[in-house]
């Protein structure tokens, strides 16, 4: 069965980017895959710093967090927009699940080789768009292979309903496609 990980960059309480990476993660698992909707606030972790993981090795949350992705065939993330960039919080815990942590691990062994969907919503007009450009370039630098597909939602503040889905039917469609288009490639490709 395919597995895939689920996640947003934003730990914020009520935060628009994990409503819609939850839409998301319901169209691929409707689709057949087995999905793990992990929040980033449950995996608490320094900021990245070689110093800290020479002397106390890579923080437990991190590996604990690195194993899951390790353990996926493919990722879907939602990403906020902060100063037209990805979050600080997604760019941390990238960073820690790219350390290698045995003398035989596989160069960026929770990365390389795996599929992912980005996505972004955000209060202002382009919806996250600015910072999907540059986690695109960021996964694919790190061997994910991103899906052409992304979607960027505006207006986020009344973008939701209160059961968490998109008011706009169009869009709550499109984004459950996203998940669902990541486990049919994901099928196709493991056979």
């Amino acid at each position: 069965m395919t597995k895939i990980v689920a996640f947003s960059g934003s730990a914020r309480k009520d935060s628009f980017n994990t409503k819609l990476v939850k839409i998301a993660a319901k169209g691929a698992s409707d689709a057949g895959a087995e999905v793990k909707l992990i929040n980033l606030a449950n995996f608490p972790m320094p900021l990245f710093d070689q110093d800290l993981e020479k002397e106390q090795g890579v923080p437990e949350k991190a590996l604990e967090f690195k194993n899951l992705l390790i353990e996926a065939d493919g990722f879907l993330i939602a990403s906020p927009e902060y100063n037209s960039a990805f979050s600080p919080l997604l760019k941390n815990v990238i960073d820690w699940a790219s350390r290698s942590t045995s003398e035989n691990e596989p160069s960026l062994a929770a990365f390389r080789g795996k599929y992912a969907a980005i996505m972004s919503t955000s209060p202002g007009a382009l919806g996250g768009m600015r910072g999907l450009v540059f986690l695109r370039m960021l996964l694919g630098n790190l061997g994910i292979i991103v899906l052409p597909e992304q979607k960027a939602v505006s207006g986020a503040i009344k973008a939701f309903s209160q059961d968490g889905n998109l008011v706009d039917d169009k869009l709550q469609g499109e984004i459950l496609n996203l998940g669902k288009k990541l486990v049919v490639l994901l099928d196709k490709v493991k056979g």
